[in-house]
């Protein structure tokens, strides 16, 4: 495959997502999620492993910072803290990295967005339970076929993706759109043409 035909292969799978009307609503779904989540006084988690991580921690600090204009900072918590990853790994196990962030950080009513290309990842595969053990609604952004983690979430996307770079770049734009959504629905005044 030549770089010009990766550049294709992108665009065939961007086009293969936007195609299917439930997935573009279900992106209006999840920010309106969000947003009640916000509304209410909880929060976000999100958690992911190498450069889904990376993903995770951009998409919190496009909420606790800023996206597009100014306003409030908003309540994202990205579970990648070094020393608490190094602590549980060591302690209780690499699988449990999330799940025990997830234990010590969510409560009822907050929700929880996982990133896994395979979705295969024990550890990813361990918050979700403990998100449904504390009663915390969840969105899986998963790649290939799902894997483990498909049809367990709340919602999930699925980017067929051969390879994890690929489907990583369709989830970064998914999670944008969020973080517009949410934007939109809490500061129209933002938005106003």
């Amino acid at each position: 495959m030549s770089l010009i035909d990766s550049y294709k292969y992108e665009l065939q799978l961007l086009r293969d997502f936007i195609e299917v009307e439930t997935k573009l609503k279900m992106t209006e779904k999840i920010a309106d999620e969000i947003t009640k989540v916000f509304k209410n006084g909880n929060k976000i988690l999100i958690c992911g492993n190498g450069g889904s991580n990376c993903d995770a921690l951009h998409f919190a600090e496009e909420f606790t910072g800023k996206f597009r204009k100014e306003r409030r900072a908003l309540p994202v918590i990205s579970i990648s803290e070094s020393s608490h990853i190094t602590c549980v790994g060591n302690d209780y196990g690499f699988e449990y990295i999330f799940s025990r962030g997830v234990e010590a950080y969510g409560k009822n009513g907050d929700f929880l967005i996982v990133i896994s290309t395979s979705g295969n990842s024990a550890n990813i595969i361990e918050a979700v339970k403990s998100a449904q053990q504390i009663g915390i609604k969840t969105c899986a952004l998963l790649g290939k076929d799902g894997g483990k983690l498909r049809d367990i979430c709340d919602y999930q996307f699925i980017i067929p993706g051969v390879t994890s770079d690929r489907i990583q770049e369709i989830h970064m734009m998914i999670l944008h759109i969020i973080i517009e959504g949410v934007e939109r629905n809490m500061f129209p005044e933002n938005y106003k043409e």
